[in-house]
């Protein structure tokens, strides 16, 4: 394995061992695909590691059935690795027209999802969480950016959290340890194909 080497030291008075072990928050957004993949492929490193994850996916309905999830479930369940949770909070596509009462629901839904989140990590219940497509409630204002990135600045203990999702608010940006943004080169739907299965989910 490659050992990198830091551009710099920080004079925070921890050992190299205890800076290596820090719990981080990581964001994937940008318009280009693959930011849930990404994370769901920290999800399979954090399961063979025995970690407990946690996906909380905030947006998509709760009747898509997203490959990422039955493989994860069945690892979840193999006893060989870590244990897998996954959470469907949001109701309906971000890119869906919605109804003003859906509209509603899906903010309240989004809101309840985001409270599990906090409770979840005062108890430590996991060691990865997986935020899936929780930039879009802060960005469409349902979740307080500012209260977000006080609770995983102050959560405790080693829970790692990755947070995806267009238009990722630059407060949270800012706080953020680890940060990539997805650039859209070039698509298959610009020329009119729609989504496939085993690509696309």
């Amino acid at each position: 394995m490659p050992q990198g080497q830091p551009d710099s030291v920080p004079d925070d008075g921890l050992t190299t061992r205890q800076r290596r072990n820090r719990p981080l928050t990581i964001v994937h957004t940008g318009a280009g695909k693959g930011k849930s993949t990404a994370a769901f492929g920290l999800a399979l490193r954090a399961w063979n590691q025995g970690w407990p994850v946690g996906v909380f996916q905030f947006v998509k309905s709760a009747k898509w059935r997203v490959g990422e999830e039955r493989a994860l479930r069945v690892l979840g369940a193999s006893g060989e690795g870590g244990t897998v949770a996954w959470h469907k909070m949001g109701e309906g596509w971000s890119w869906v027209q919605r109804t003003p009462e859906q509209e509603v629901d899906s903010e309240q839904a989004a809101r309840e999802g985001w409270e599990q989140v906090k409770r979840d990590l005062a108890a430590e219940t996991y060691r990865l969480y997986v935020l899936d497509e929780f930039a879009y409630p802060m960005h469409w204002g349902w979740v307080d950016t500012a209260e977000v990135v006080a609770v995983l600045r102050d959560r405790p203990g080693t829970q790692h959290v990755v947070v995806t999702g267009r238009n990722a608010p630059a407060e949270l940006l800012g706080a953020a340890d680890l940060v990539t943004e997805m650039a859209k080169v070039k698509h298959p739907m610009d020329a009119g194909q729609k989504g496939q299965r085993g690509i696309e989910w």
